[in-house]
């Protein structure tokens, strides 16, 4: 290790996405490896998509976390994040695709942020699964995050159209694994889906980082 690397490394030790303990290696401690809130299949289908699996619920750390990937810089997470995702897609996604592509944001969204955190996602879950991704999507209409907006239809109605088929041949005939990184109504992974089955894909599967739990669950 140089100099630079080994001064970094004292000043600033790397640190577990999730409680911010100090950790020897990697993203992830330990004890947050044990306790985190695995998710998996998310129960109920989308209108386009056939299933989809989630590597953790949406709550406390882990939803710290992914606003701290997803909206403060923190490019780096997506590192542990997608090997979760891998983990996810081992157990319960085996077998049900033929490549692996994401949900883009738009090019405005983009430029703001200065990256695609599905797309970092997509690339380090791909990584860890030994496998590649391709572009399959963009974004062609810039739309207001749906994290603002409350209903499922006023979701829906939100993406409507705002995406296309980068290159209708490369999923032609194929089983797509659709990746983002939030799970709360399908909207945004549904109207993926719709034009990637126009586009002519034989059948859509999606993973996320996390899931919102239901209702239900968060009332017990």
């Amino acid at each position: 290790m140089g100099l630079v690397k080994r001064l970094t490394a004292l000043l600033f030790p790397p640190r577990c996405m999730f409680c911010r303990r100090i950790v020897d290696e990697g993203d992830i401690c330990a004890s947050c490896r044990d306790r985190l809130p695995r998710c998996g299949p998310v129960k109920g289908r989308g209108e386009f998509f056939s299933q989809c699996a989630a590597a953790l619920y949406y709550v406390d750390d882990v939803r710290r976390a992914l606003l701290l990937f997803k909206f403060r810089g923190r490019q780096a997470f997506a590192v542990g994040l997608g090997s979760l995702m891998a983990e996810t897609v081992r157990e319960h996604l085996a077998g049900t695709y033929d490549l692996i592509t994401w949900a883009p944001v738009s090019d405005k969204r983009r430029r703001k942020r200065g990256y695609d955190q599905s797309e970092l996602l997509c690339r380090e879950m791909a990584k860890s699964l030994g496998e590649t991704y391709v572009r399959t999507l963009k974004k062609v209409r810039h739309t207001a995050a749906n994290s603002t907006i409350d209903t499922p239809e006023a979701r829906a109605a939100n993406v409507l159209g705002a995406y296309e088929a980068a290159d209708p041949e490369v999923v032609r005939d194929k089983r797509v694994l659709l990746v983002d990184d939030i799970y709360t109504t399908g909207a945004t992974l549904s109207e993926c889906a719709r034009m990637l089955l126009m586009a002519g894909a034989e059948d859509v599967v999606c993973c996320t980082a996390a899931a919102r739990p239901s209702a239900k669950k968060r009332k017990n």
